[in-house]
């Protein structure tokens, strides 16, 4: 492993914080074992109200807190948290705000149904996380994004703040997988991204923010692709095939750090 990487991990789920599942127990586990080979790691979450923040030992990092984001006119204050993993020496901070992530629960309420604000939300969250990293003054050289909501995060680094020194010599690796929802984001997404001061031309595939777009969207402008479950939609490994860039296929659940140690050196070296 490249000793010189810095890797920041942009998670939807954590274990222990979330449930078991491939997404979460990757986000858990891959961050660790190449902290273990050398390199320097940093993992945001979005603080979903369903988090025990006593049992978790989450606490608020005032110096990094305070910030307000505007998102659709509106001010949002960025509050971040942060906790350690239980027999890990590995902290995840935590993108938290009221208006956002007081609910008791994740993306969707207990009957499945995907909260009507979700876009929000997930441009919160890909902003928090970025301002945070900035504030840190850790400049990563590979952002590696895991599935849907943190599809604008790859935009932001290439549009936003591709002028920020922090910034500026780094690789996106995007993570699809197998865990699509129904329905799709509101279509106002693409335009609360132009208030932000993204250009209209660049928000191909937000037409219908579904799962398929939003993955799309973020591959767009990913620099390298996994496919983090065995069965992969064709259409989103068509397109990955279509863009040309590398890919890291299914490596299992056993004896995987190999295979990411192996690509992210591959990024790194073009």
């Amino acid at each position: 492993m490249n000793h010189n990487a810095k890797i920041l991990y942009v998670c939807q789920e954590v274990v222990p914080y979330l449930p078991d599942n491939d997404i979460s127990s990757l986000c858990r586990y891959l961050p660790q074992a190449m902290q273990e080979r050398g390199a320097e790691i940093r993992i945001f979450m979005p603080r979903w109200g369903c988090i025990n923040e006593r049992r978790n030992q989450l606490h608020e990092v005032i110096r990094l807190s305070g910030m307000n984001l505007i998102i659709d006119d509106t001010d949002h204050q960025l509050i971040i948290k942060v906790a350690s993993i239980p027999t890990a020496r590995v902290q995840v901070y935590f993108i938290d705000n009221d208006d956002f992530f007081k609910r008791k629960a994740t993306w969707a309420d207990s009957d499945g149904n995907h909260f009507a604000d979700n876009e929000e939300r997930a441009i919160f969250f890909a902003r928090g996380v970025l301002e945070t990293v900035r504030k840190l003054r850790w400049a990563p050289n590979i952002v590696h994004c895991h599935d849907w909501f943190s599809a604008i995060v790859p935009i932001y680094l290439k549009k936003i703040f591709h002028n920020d020194p922090i910034f500026r010599e780094l690789k996106i690796v995007v993570s699809v997988y197998d865990h699509p929802f129904p329905g799709s984001l509101d279509p106002a997404l693409g335009s609360k991204l132009i208030q932000e001061g993204i250009k209209k031309d660049e928000l191909k595939h937000l037409d219908h923010p579904d799962y398929l777009g939003l993955m799309k969207f973020a591959l767009e402008r990913a620099d390298g692709a996994v496919l983090g479950s065995k069965e992969i939609a064709p259409e989103l490994t068509d397109f990955i095939r279509q863009r040309g860039i590398p890919t890291l296929s299914y490596p299992g659940t056993e004896n995987y750090e190999d295979a990411y140690a192996a690509f992210y050196d591959t990024l790194l070296e073009k």
